[in-house]
């Protein structure tokens, strides 16, 4: 190898050597304490998108507004319209109806004359049997604030309570009015003042709940049927007992020719040791029981279903449930948010019906007609048509299965009888009646008579075919009035029995 080209490999290599000592040097020598050390990274990732949060369930706009929509809603959400009530929906739209009849300005007035026995005697409701029944359905009647009153009867049924136990007209009459001041408000404070109310004590036993000899009546009760649902997993056969002891404290005193007095909650006869419910522990009392009720993740789901069933009779979907689940606790637990959020839900106008309380079809009749309380007879009517107000059959309330059936149907029917009775036409001894009437004419002045209902193709044509062939081919002249003012009366009747009228 030629002596220059040997010089520069040995040149070569020896400045790789001192390369290579002086990056060894570099790496292991000792660092100043404020010498900083400077680490290239790698460029920075963006971060991944979050995922976009779920919209917030939402429910559906109401149908559109016409007449058998409008008379669906007044019955459903009240006793049914008076003369001119379904114009009036129809004219303002579903929106606007239903925001009038959920929120009402001031206290209800009472349209029309004041209550009446057959003898022209004012009620006597906390006294004579039956009364209680008459002044509510009055109410009924003449309010112009109907879902403040259906609302009541709703929470009626919900909170059961029979004067068969309580044994005091008047206590009933206070826990209505207790009902019908929070039917529309918190259900936490409709719910807080019925456990204190005195006639609820009674029934459920609240006063005979004391520490050392627990009752567990209404804490079973209240878990079961107004708060929380049995048999979903919603509590214990342990929630059960540690709740009653919880809700103990009660006490009322027994005076003779008067009843129970004094209602009142004695803190000594409270059990103050500590309970476990739901898995929260502590010295819970009444007041604590009833939030722990409410923050139990089942309530929810109980208050919109069981609510929405007074109103629908088939469940709502999936999402139905969970935007009205969101409304109720959003708002505080507020009663009225649900209801009109029901009223305005499309499927309170679908195809299925409900058939109508008997109170309910009671006081719609009264109301079609423009006739007020002025007989006793609603009370053992209401009875024959299975419905006395203030004497529910038990705790769980009404059974609706029942409204309809064959002991309770004469009832309805007798209803009819007496609610037209006053407007009957007198086929001999009244003005005479049309003598030319024909049958068409019959059902339309018929129909005219009883508010214009909505009637199935079905009804309309039964009702064509009995009044072109209930009369005598060949009558004589002084058959000609008669007999066309019985087939008037006969009609009318066949309307408000018919099953059109019987379910809204």
């Amino acid at each position: 190898m030629p002596p220059t080209l040997l010089k520069k490999r040995l040149r070569r290599k020896h400045h790789r050597q001192h390369a290579r000592r002086l990056r060894h040097a570099r790496r292991h020598r000792p660092r100043h304490q404020d010498e900083q050390v400077f680490v290239i990274e790698p460029p920075a990732q963006p971060p991944k998108p979050k995922p976009k949060p779920k919209p917030p369930p939402k429910l559906p706009p109401p149908p559109d507004t016409n007449h058998r929509n409008a008379e669906r809603l007044l019955w459903r959400a009240g006793f049914g319209p008076r003369p001119g009530d379904v114009d009036h929906v129809v004219s303002v739209g579903i929106d606007a109806a239903v925001h009038e009849l959920v929120y009402p300005t001031g206290t209800a007035n009472l349209i029309g004359p004041a209550p009446r026995d057959e003898d022209g005697n004012a009620l006597a409701p906390e006294d004579a049997w039956g009364h209680d029944h008459l002044w509510w359905l009055d109410r009924m009647v003449r309010s112009d604030q109907p879902l403040a009153e259906r609302m009541t009867l709703i929470f009626h049924d919900w909170f059961a309570t029979s004067n068969d136990k309580v044994g005091s007209q008047r206590m009933m009459l206070d826990q209505n009015a207790t009902i019908r001041a929070n039917a529309l408000g918190s259900f936490k404070d409709l719910l807080t003042a019925l456990t204190q109310d005195p006639a609820m004590l009674v029934w459920l036993d609240g006063i005979e709940n004391r520490a050392g000899d627990v009752n567990e009546n209404y804490g079973r009760e209240v878990m079961e049927l107004f708060t929380l649902g049995a048999d979903r997993g919603a509590y214990t056969e342990q929630d059960v007992r540690e709740l009653a002891r919880a809700l103990s404290g009660f006490d009322a005193d027994w005076v003779d020719g008067s009843g129970w007095q004094n209602f009142r909650y004695v803190p000594r006869r409270h059990d103050s040791g500590s309970k476990t419910v739901f898995g929260q522990t502590g010295n819970f009392d009444w007041q604590d029981a009833l939030r722990l009720l409410l923050e139990n993740l089942y309530h929810a789901s109980f208050f919109v279903t069981k609510l929405w069933g007074y109103f629908i009779p088939t469940p709502p979907d999936g999402a139905t449930q969970a935007a009205l689940q969101k409304l109720y606790v959003d708002s505080g637990y507020g009663i009225a948010p649900v209801v009109e959020a029901i009223l305005k839900h499309p499927d309170l106008y679908a195809d299925r019906a409900l058939v109508k309380p008997p109170v309910v079809f009671n006081a719609g009749l009264l109301r079609m007609l423009g006739r007020g309380i002025d007989t006793s007879a609603w009370s053992w009517l209401g009875d024959m048509a299975g419905q006395h107000l203030f004497l529910p059959p038990n705790v769980s309330g009404w059974d609706d299965s029942t409204w309809l059936d064959t002991s309770t149907w004469r009832g309805r029917s007798m209803m009819v009888t007496y609610a037209l009775e006053p407007k009957h036409v007198d086929p001999w001894n009244g003005p005479v009646y049309d003598p030319a009437e024909d049958a068409v004419t019959a059902v339309s002045r018929a129909l005219v008579f009883t508010g214009g209902p909505t009637l199935s193709t079905e009804t309309r044509n039964t009702l064509a075919s009995f009044a072109g062939s209930c009369l005598p081919g060949a009558m004589a002249s002084w058959q000609q009035s008669p007999y066309r003012a019985m087939r008037q009366n006969a009609l009318r009747h066949l309307i408000l029995t018919s099953s059109d009228w019987q379910a809204s």
